[in-house]
């Protein structure tokens, strides 16, 4: 019977560990090497000349107040279904403060159309964080929705008038949030149920 030799590995040198320092560098300061014949060349190398500054962007310029249309600023403001389409110009002649167009050429103030307090403090609200409460005119038409919408509206609405007035203001007026749409809705009844999310009730028998 022949005897089976067992492969033996080679005796091979042991390899030393090498020092972390002597390791070769993998990244920052690589120096490429340029194919032979290509040296005459002007070939832009990535990663060579990092010393170099980096590109700044311009600056932003500042915003620049709108031109107002007619001697008035407009803003169109919107909450549920309400609608607000506002006016302001600066005050003169003991006429601040804000008024709500009714049907004809009747007007009515914020404290004559509102019954509840929060929604005369929320149609202010724009005016009360900038205080400009005695500065300006202000004219309002809503239309739709209910009174707190209508209210809501009305401040959204004022708010773009007074960015277009003076972009100074677009700070405290998105940091309280009155330049931001308010998308909620009333969800709609679906059928085969009492309401939106409501079922009728189950009777296994």
């Amino acid at each position: 019977m022949a005897e089976i030799k067992s492969r033996k590995p080679a005796d091979r040198p042991a390899r030393e560990p090498m020092a972390r320092g002597n390791r070769p560098d993998r990244g920052g300061d690589r120096v490429e090497e340029i194919p032979e014949g290509l040296s005459g060349l002007n070939i832009a190398i990535p990663g060579a000349g990092s010393d170099a500054p980096a590109a700044t962007q311009p600056a932003k310029p500042p915003a620049q107040p709108k031109p107002a249309k007619g001697g008035w600023w407009w803003g169109t403001g919107r909450r549920k279904r309400a609608v607000a389409r506002v006016r302001l110009k600066p005050a003169s002649g003991g006429k601040a403060g804000i008024t709500i167009s009714v049907t004809g050429n009747k007007t009515k103030t914020v404290e004559q159309y509102f019954p509840e307090e929060r929604d005369r403090l929320d149609a202010a609200a724009p005016l009360r964080v900038t205080n400009t409460l005695e500065r300006f005119e202000v004219h309002a038409r809503l239309d739709g929705g209910g009174l707190m919408g209508q209210a809501q509206a009305l401040r959204m609405g004022l708010s773009r008038a007074l960015r277009d007035y003076d972009p100074a203001f677009e700070a405290a007026l998105r940091d309280n949030g009155f330049l931001t749409r308010d998308s909620r809705e009333v969800e709609r009844k679906k059928y085969g149920q009492a309401g939106a999310r409501r079922r009728f009730q189950f009777s296994k028998r």
